[in-house]
């Protein structure tokens, strides 16, 4: 097993660990995404959303074994980078955190898709 593949792996769980935590504590995300869930129809959306999406996201590669699955994964971290990064500049939010969110989404996302 290469190292490649071995962060392929982390960041894959990593991935699934950030839904879990989305899925277990969805008003504690405030300080990690600025999201605030402030009725049961807000938390719902965080849990199946920012929860059960980066759950299968992350999930997937494990579970297929696939190349295909992690390219997917780090693509749309990839995604996520792009449009944080434009939506950064647009809504003028950059910020300490949105630096650290678009850091490790271009890392994530440009292992991942090799």
């Amino acid at each position: 097993m290469t190292f490649l593949y071995i962060l392929k792996i982390v960041f894959a769980v990593l991935t699934i660990i950030t839904g879990l935590y989305s899925l277990v504590k969805p008003k504690d995300i405030k300080g990690f995404t600025g999201l605030v869930a402030d009725g049961s129809r807000g938390i719902t959306e965080i849990r199946s959303i920012m929860g059960g999406v980066f759950i299968a996201l992350g999930a997937l590669p494990l579970i297929l074994g696939d190349d295909t699955a992690y390219f997917v994964l780090g693509a749309t971290y990839l995604v996520i980078g792009t449009v944080r990064l434009v939506s950064m500049l647009v809504d003028k939010s950059v910020e300490r955190s949105n630096l650290i969110s678009l850091a490790a989404e271009v890392v994530f996302g440009s292992i991942l898709v090799i």
